[in-house]
């Protein structure tokens, strides 16, 4: 059985939308899923946001219950009494998952900003490969078109670089890359470029023909803009712990992504 997907589920991020994502990611993976609750969810269900409204324990496991029984896929509930991001990381010593999802809301009066500001607290504080999923937006699935933003400079993945792989061979995907120049980041060439993907073991040899590097004076907007060129249906991108003076790719461009891409977003966790 290959590692399970982490579906991290409240009453906010528990999205119809991810969760059938994430199931058919499993059933195309064949493997299992994990329904991971945070009963004291402080990031995700802050007391004080004025719409959130505490749920009875009984209440809540009979309803992640239900979930976990609807799914095409053999699926686990787990239900922790600690804050989110200790529940994530006890999850992720326990099943040693491929990735975690958490869906982004649904409704234009839903919270998106508490959704980014959990995902990118994730990333820092327990760095794992985060697929980030979209209000429905007609997309395909599963995913044949994966667009890799990078920013040109050598990088090295936390763990489970072959993420990646599983995708693409579940579709016979196809992979390009894009980095975005503007007036202070000039062009690296394919050379370059690619070699940092190769030397992370991403996927195979890529050709110079399918990078991309596109000018925009905001790196978000010439990623978006390049993935819908591409008619990209995932968005892969490598983030650094802490950016560097200069560096193309910080918190707030991957914030803005997660926030702002129509399609899934996964975010591959990368040392400085």
């Amino acid at each position: 059985m290959a590692s399970p997907l982490v579906v991290l589920t409240d009453f906010y991020a528990v999205s119809a939308r991810a969760l059938s994502y994430a199931a058919g990611l499993a059933v195309s993976m064949k493997t299992e899923l994990v329904l991971l609750h945070a009963r004291h969810d402080v990031l995700l269900a802050p007391i004080d946001y004025g719409s959130y409204s505490p749920v009875s324990d009984n209440a809540t496991d009979r309803v992640l219950q239900t979930l976990a029984d609807a799914q095409p896929v053999p699926t686990q509930v787990d239900v922790s009494d600690r804050e989110l991001t200790e529940a994530v990381r006890a999850t992720v010593h326990r099943h040693h998952p491929l990735l975690l999802v958490l869906g982004r809301p649904e409704t234009a009066d839903a919270p998106v900003e508490i959704v980014t500001g959990t995902a990118m607290d994730l990333l820092t504080t327990v760095p794992y490969p985060l697929l980030v999923v979209p209000p429905p937006a007609g997309d395909t699935f599963p995913p044949r078109r994966l667009l890799l933003a990078v920013d040109g400079e050598p990088f090295v993945l936390l763990r489970h670089q072959n993420v990646l792989r599983q995708l693409l061979r579940l579709a016979e995907g196809t992979l390009n890359v894009v980095r975005v120049t503007d007036d202070s980041h000039a062009r690296l060439g394919a050379e370059a470029i690619l070699r940092t993907v190769a030397d992370n073991d991403l996927t195979e040899v890529l050709p110079p023909s399918q990078l991309y590097e596109v000018y925009d004076r905001s790196v978000v907007s010439g990623i978006l803009a390049e993935a819908a060129r591409q008619e990209a249906d995932l968005l892969v991108v490598v983030a650094r712990q802490h950016s560097l003076i200069g560096s193309l790719f910080h918190r707030s461009v991957t914030a803005q992504l997660l926030e702002h891409s129509p399609v899934p977003v996964l975010v591959l966790p990368a040392e400085d």
